[in-house]
């Protein structure tokens, strides 16, 4: 090998950094070793601390230091950089301190990573002490230095401290500007976020993209669509209607915003669409219950040759949790497995919350056992699993083991809503109630409304429907839409009109236009016969312009969904469906079962009622699915309103009689039929 001199020993060893090569690393330095005797130049030990370092091998690094026996600033911040980088932040603020210890004055390079470390460990105290060095070494004026300190009060929570720093800066850069936006939005102060972007424009300003995203990103936690709207305007006169960023950050804020349209005009318009467009028009579209047409995009990025990402994978995931898709979930999960992301904790935890959703509760334990890493929302999703399926004994023993998992995740306030489900769905009253009571003393947590509406439901399925009215009068909240809506479903159990119409009154002021209210309300008067209650229900409905959403149950075969309404005769197999439900109707009245014609709804002859109720769309669909899906395989279908209390008791008579297992999700949970029983236990 020709002989190399130190600047190209140093070229060496910096491309050990850009390509992230160890192993060249470590070569340039055996080779520097061989070439040159010991000490080494300053230079070259600095070149060697900064590789080291930032390929996350401090302790070559730190051997490097103490074999140079001249360093310098430039020596130790290279290590402090590195440290800081890799994520060693206490290492970095110990290094910083060595530093001081050897009389060596911190640089502009050096403080910035001093208060990004004392940020990150979060330790207000320590970031004050690095402030006051700056200042006195005279850098804090710096306009990067200065950036740093007050990124380091607004991630510690001293926004008083980090404004303060922020009017002293005499020049500020727009790095400085975009960092107080994000900051505040992050913070939760987007309103501070928007005066500070109207500031910058009065001095004269000139936004670039992450100051627009700051800026969207503080109209979409305000939900202020038309001061977005504005924006949208500025940018394109601005001469940024091709910057994808911004074009990105405008599909989030539209979404965040409920204006599903305005999304897709953006996303369509973009002319060099990249991973982030994709996956955040897929978000839009999942987060405003448009699942289906989030798969459709997801479809589109596989149409273009686009590789998914872990993103990707798991917002779709998400849309086929919403739509209890089954056979398509699996199908992305095959995907994940081949792509290698399956072992990501994102789309692990989408995975056991799709599997759970969809009923499939063996599977999503499979997923959840084989994550070699779970954050707070896989074990959430898990639990949330069990809730659904009325196991409240798993649930509470995973929240356990959750708690005991080494003390790194700790339960919060989606995690207790979920226990709280999984009581009320159980019917274990006395422990949901004992949670409820020990979530400020024993978790830290605050009741909120979800927690309240769990509390009114796990006693309304009690059939506790005096003890829980008492309780929402008690509250300390005002009753929100659950809370009431929870009551009323229990009111239509267990057959309460006079209670049940106070609930709905309370519904009907806080969401007038909700027609599933009304139509319980109907139905329960009519259940107990009193049509004209049940009738003029129904006709201050029409009055107001309110109509009750047409009932629909669809079943997946062979991935071609199959849609059924009531008395539905129009399906090309309808022959075979009339013959199927003729035999299940002649076995189940041998076995002894009898149509509850109270939730026929009308005022009809007996005969009449039977054949109502005899005809609803989730019996059609069954009756599809047992001659459409071969016998083992279980039958899956969704209700997009809640299963009538006919339905599910004949439901559990066919899965005894034909010795198939049949999930049913509703709008309101799942209902796993198998040998003449239901996970709900009755309460549907």
């Amino acid at each position: 090998m020709p002989f190399l001199n130190t600047n190209s020993l140093a070229s060496l060893v910096e491309s050990a950094v850009s390509t992230h090569s160890s192993h060249l690393g470590r070569a340039a330095h055996a080779r520097i070793i061989k070439t040159l005797d010991a000490p080494l130049p300053s230079f070259l030990s600095n070149h060697l601390v900064n590789m080291y370092s930032k390929l996350d091998l401090l302790n070559s690094a730190l051997l490097v230091l103490s074999l140079t026996p001249t360093r310098s600033v430039v020596t130790w911040t290279s290590l402090i950089a590195g440290s800081v980088q890799n994520g060693h932040f206490a290492s970095a603020l110990l290094h910083f301190a060595n530093m001081l210890r050897e009389c060596i004055q911190p640089n502009d390079f050096t403080f910035p990573c001093a208060f990004k470390a004392s940020a990150s460990l979060r330790l207000p105290v320590t970031g004050k002490q690095v402030h006051a060095i700056a200042v006195k070494a005279g850098q804090i004026r710096d306009v990067f230095v200065g950036c740093g300190c007050f990124d380091m009060y607004c991630k510690t929570g001293l926004w008083d401290d980090a404004g303060q720093v922020f009017d002293e800066i005499p020049q500020r850069n727009i790095v400085m500007w975009n960092a107080y936006m994000s900051n505040a939005v992050l913070g939760g102060r987007p309103r501070r976020a928007i005066v500070k972007f109207m500031d910058f424009l009065g001095v004269g300003g000139k936004p670039d993209s992450i100051t627009f995203c700051a800026f969207l990103n503080a109209c979409s936690d305000m939900w202020v669509l038309e001061l977005g709207r504005q924006l949208h305007g500025f940018v394109i006169r601005y001469g940024f209607g091709n910057d994808v960023s911004v074009m990105n950050g405008l599909i989030d804020f539209y979404g965040k915003c409920r204006d599903v349209a305005s999304s897709a005009m953006v996303f369509d318009r973009i002319s060099r669409r990249n991973d982030v467009s994709w996956c955040s028009m897929m978000a839009v579209y999942v987060q405003n219950d448009e699942e289906e047409k989030a798969c459709e995009v997801f479809l589109q990025v596989r149409k273009v040759g686009l590789e998914p990402n872990d993103f990707m994978v798991s917002t779709v995931l998400s849309a086929c949790a919403g739509l209890s898709g089954f056979e398509l979930g699996r199908s992305v999960h095959a995907l994940a497995v081949r792509i290698c992301v399956d072992g990501n904790i994102f789309v692990g935890s989408a995975l056991v919350d799709m599997y759970g959703k969809c009923g499939s509760i063996n599977d999503a334990e499979r997923v959840f056992k084989e994550m070699t890493k779970r954050n707070s929302i896989t074990w959430n999703a898990m639990i949330s699993g069990y809730a659904h399926q009325g196991h409240a004994d798993m649930a509470l023993a995973l929240f356990e083991d959750m708690r005991s998992d080494n003390g790194e995740i700790t339960p919060n306030y989606v995690t207790l809503v979920c226990l709280l489900s999984a009581c009320s769905r159980a019917g274990a009253v006395q422990k949901g109630i004992d949670i409820f009571e020990s979530m400020r003393k024993r978790f830290g947590i605050e009741p909120g409304p979800e927690h309240y509406a769990c509390v009114v439901d796990l006693l309304g399925r009690a059939g506790l429907l005096e003890r829980a009215y008492e309780f929402v009068k008690k509250m300390p909240i005002q009753p929100t839409i659950s809370v009431w809506g929870a009551l009323l479903g229990a009111c239509r159990m267990y057959r309460k009109p006079e209670l049940g119409k106070i609930a709905a009154d309370n519904l009907f002021k806080l969401d007038p236009n909700d027609s599933g209210n009304h139509v319980v309300l109907s139905n329960m008067f009519a259940a107990a016969g009193r049509w004209e209650e049940a009738t003029l229900v129904r006709k201050e409905m029409k009055e107001v312009g309110i109509k009750k959403g047409t009932g629909y149950s669809w079943i997946t075969v062979k991935n071609a969904v199959h849609v059924f309404q009531a008395k539905d005769t129009s399906h090309e197999r309808n022959s075979e469906i009339q013959g199927m439900l003729a035999k299940l109707r002649k076995e189940m009245e041998e076995a002894g079962y009898n149509p509850d014609t109270n939730f026929a709804l009308f005022d009809l002859e007996e005969e009449e009622k039977i054949s109502e109720v005899w005809y609803h769309s989730e019996k059609i669909a069954l009756a599809f699915g047992l001659i459409a899906i071969p016998p083992g395989v279980p039958i899956r279908i969704t209700k997009n309103l809640r299963i009538c209390g006919d339905c599910h008791s004949a439901i559990k008579f066919i899965s005894g009689i034909v010795g198939r297992e049949i999930i049913v999700r509703d709008n309101n949970r799942f209902h796993r039929f198998k040998d003449g029983l239901c996970s709900c236990r009755d309460y549907w």
